[in-house]
């Protein structure tokens, strides 16, 4: 994912040669720092590897939740339409509770 942002390897640091001439660096100071170099690379390679793992934990828990969301969405919509049936049925029976008495028939 960021490997293609970052242009040296540790590879390539550890492998780099410096042209030397008179007025040139010191070796030891040039090692030191490619040293350094060498093990901030490995940590960040670590980092990227660790916070890849992590979003990729992060974004199948977020899949599994709106799954969750959706299921929790359709049980309250089941359990609305079947308030509303239980509703109607009430409703059926006290109209034939009012005929019952009106037209005074018992079945």
């Amino acid at each position: 994912m960021f490997q293609d942002k970052i242009s040296l390897t540790t590879q390539d640091i550890l492998e780099k040669e410096f042209k030397i001439d008179t007025r040139g660096y010191r070796l030891k100071e040039v090692d030191q720092f490619l040293d350094q170099i060498i093990n901030d690379y490995e940590g960040f390679f670590g980092i990227i590897k660790e916070l890849t793992k992590e979003k990729e934990e992060l974004m199948n828990e977020v899949m599994k939740l709106k799954q969750e969301l959706r299921n929790v969405k359709m049980s309250i919509d089941i359990a609305r339409s079947e308030d509303k049936e239980v509703n109607n049925i009430d409703i059926l029976r006290r109209v034939s509770n009012l005929e019952k008495i009106v037209y005074g028939k018992d079945d």
